[in-house]
């Protein structure tokens, strides 16, 4: 056999393995389309937030709850919404993380649109129409939605501009050292951070890894959203690269096991309880209230209000009182809301109003015996809002700013 023989046999055995391997995919993608099987990219690389939602896709989302999940041009999960600001329309703004983003429940059943329904009935607005925008990204921290305010916000001429702030893991976010022992999925090293510089913040340039925001980073999002195998891979590879201890051990029925296991299982992000004497802490908080302080001068400069409602972990409103107390003493935590009223300080010093909804919805929690997180796939009581706490978070929201809104009104009169 000639030199050219052998080199035309190897050609042509590496192109049979090749069309086989290709012939071989295409049957797995037709399966995965035939059998429903779909992880949709919802995310791609930002140069400015880190990450955004990619404009204009859908899919379902079954990773915690389910949805079919839309997003819009701008790359948000909400409907189309008018730049131009509708005549006789209150437009109100909602930043956020996945707890806005509700990815988990339906869009009608996520508290923007329950607080966008609730609030139409209010009476000081009787003939208005009411607008709640969602602008809330999963993962994202507070220099983020300061981030998005700027970019995206106020091309929508807001009216009032609602951050909703989780205390369970917000601050985390908001600091590298802290966030980087959990992060767990390849976007969020991509974060940006604010630091304190000469009692100012700036934005910190040093610590993301800009060498990620590559081509490839920026368009695999786009090409997984067309191909199921690609989700599929995805998929696992983040299930098994290891997540947090709390998303692993919530799939169990928390309700069947022991109170010591429930403290265990509610362990994640207990430091926020506490008043910092770590040097981390106290400086993620410092950068916390600067970011919210900032982004309340921003609002305020634009004639639009502002106002914080703090949405609370699942260890101070879950539903039993002797776990909730087992797990204080465990983690030497005295008070579950304390970055709660921390919050509540900040706004009494910078003028502007705090809707805590932790000590309320440990309330309900206790009087109804009922989880306002967990879905039945993965656990009862820990994770993203279910259902019950969208609904609960949506009327009290609503019945927040009835209330304000009615005490302007009435001041302007007199």
């Amino acid at each position: 056999m000639t030199k050219l023989n052998r080199w035309a046999t190897v050609a042509l055995t590496a192109v049979l393995i090749l069309t086989g391997l290709l012939v071989g995919l295409g049957i797995i993608e037709i399966g995965l389309r035939i059998a429903g099987i779909e992880y949709p990219a919802f995310y791609v690389v930002d140069e400015h937030r880190g990450w955004v939602g990619q404009p204009n896709v859908s899919g379902w989302y079954r990773t915690e709850g389910e949805s079919y999940a839309q997003f819009n041009s701008d790359g948000f999960r909400d409907g189309k919404h008018t730049k131009v600001k509708p005549e006789n329309t209150l437009r109100i703004a909602l930043l956020g993380d996945s707890m806005v983003e509700a990815l988990q429940v339906p869009f009608s059943q996520g508290f923007g649109a329950i607080t966008e329904r609730e609030l139409s009935t209010c009476p000081t607005l009787a003939g208005q129409k009411v607008e709640v925008i969602n602008f809330g990204i999963s993962g994202y921290g507070t220099a983020q939605e300061l981030i998005t305010l700027r970019e995206k916000v106020w091309n929508y001429s807001p009216d009032i501009v609602l951050l909703a702030f989780l205390t369970l893991n917000d601050v985390i976010d908001n600091s590298h050292s802290l966030s980087q022992k959990l992060e767990f999925d390849q976007l969020f090293s991509l974060r940006p951070y604010f630091i304190m510089k000469n009692g100012n913040l700036v934005f910190d340039t040093t610590e993301n890894d800009r060498s990620k925001n590559s081509w490839w980073n920026k368009n695999y999002a786009k090409i997984k959203s067309h191909l199921r195998i690609l989700q599929l891979f995805n998929q696992l590879r983040t299930d098994f690269r290891g997540l947090p201890t709390v998303k692993k051990s919530t799939v169990r029925d928390l309700q069947s096991i022991g109170v010591e296991e429930r403290v265990k299982l509610l362990s994640w992000g207990h430091d926020v309880y506490k008043q910092p004497t770590d040097p981390d802490w106290q400086q993620a908080w410092q950068v916390t209230e600067g970011l919210i302080s900032l982004m309340h001068h921003e609002v305020i400069a634009k004639g639009a209000d502002f106002t914080v409602v703090t949405l609370s972990g699942f260890a101070p409103v879950y539903p039993d009182p002797s776990v909730r107390q087992q797990y204080m003493q465990a983690f030497g935590v005295t008070d579950l809301f304390y970055p709660e009223k921390r919050i509540t300080d900040l706004g009494e010093k910078s003028g502007f109003s705090v809707l805590n909804l932790g000590e309320p919805f440990q309330a309900y929690a206790d009087q109804n015996k009922v989880c306002v997180s967990g879905f039945a796939k993965t656990g009862l009581c820990g994770g993203h809002w279910n259902a019950v706490g969208h609904e609960l978070a949506g009327k009290m929201i609503a019945s927040k700013l009835c209330e304000k809104l009615t005490s302007i009104a009435s001041n302007q009169v007199q």
